[in-house]
């Protein structure tokens, strides 16, 4: 069975000509949902032969305009497309007020049921369950409430369920290996390269070593870092970085899709 997430964006904070803002599509054996969704997700998602309709979920991260802005505009294209299928919505607390009023300034009137969960826990807890997985929401430590995400398939016979991270966007804090240990795949922001630590810290981001600590400390499978800031022309600094720490090391791209791979034989 599949299971994989092919990226849509992942620079930061500003779109650029080599990467868009942030964006994954996670197909969960055929259940599919998208992991924010920053400016320009939607024509990505066309561009990655994603489609639109076939989304039955909906996951931000947290409020900043890089990881939600491209939202009221896809729930309009779903629309006008002819969408009757509900849809799930999961974000921080304020998300609910936020699309009204897009809707309402813009006197779009959804033709499907929009279901919106708010966010607002301290600890790790389950938010959502389909026939094809799981979805589990933890706190990240960033400048505005932001949550990260746990996407567990449903057991299938003898196999060891499968599980995919997204952390983004975070600063270091210590429980943060402890929510993702022992994931297959942790997909994890690294908007810094390790000389700007300081101002990392200050912005509550991450460096490519404090992101492939995480992994080590967690016991991940594999490792794959995403939002980049648009500072670097050349990430190649990023792998470098990380895998001197953490090995299993990738570098998200747009357009990537990347295998949520057993980490440990399958008994």
């Amino acid at each position: 069975m599949n299971f994989y997430t092919t990226v849509m964006g992942s620079g930061a904070a500003v779109p650029t000509l080599m990467r868009h803002c942030s964006g994954q599509v996670v197909n969960v054996n055929g259940y599919r949902l998208l992991l924010d969704c920053g400016e320009g997700t939607q024509q990505q998602m066309r561009a990655c032969r994603q489609k639109l309709q076939s989304l039955q979920l909906v996951c931000i991260s947290h409020l900043h305009g890089d990881h939600f802005f491209g939202l009221p505009g896809l729930l309009a294209t779903l629309h006008l497309c002819g969408r009757t299928q509900p849809l799930t919505v999961i974000a921080p607390q304020g998300v609910r007020l936020a699309l009204d009023t897009m809707m309402a300034l813009s006197s779009t009137q959804l033709d499907y049921e929009l279901c919106v969960i708010e966010l607002s826990h301290s600890d790790k807890r389950q938010v959502f369950t389909s026939p094809r997985c799981t979805v589990s929401a933890f706190p990240l430590w960033h400048s505005v409430p932001a949550y990260g995400y746990l996407i567990e398939e449903q057991p299938r016979g003898r196999s060891r369920p499968r599980c995919m991270a997204y952390c983004c966007d975070t600063g270091y804090h210590e429980a943060l290996a402890g929510y993702v240990q022992g994931v297959d795949l942790l997909c994890i922001e690294s908007t810094f390269a390790d000389d700007m630590q300081a101002v990392a810290d200050e912005k509550r981001h991450l460096t490519a070593s404090q992101a492939a600590s995480v992994a080590r400390q967690a016991g991940v499978g594999a490792l794959l870092l995403t939002h980049f800031s648009a500072r670097y022309r050349d990430t190649e600094v990023f792998e470098r970085q990380a895998s001197a720490i953490f090995p299993n090391t990738m570098l998200a791209a747009d357009g990537l899709v990347c295998p949520v791979n057993y980490s440990e034989p399958c008994l």
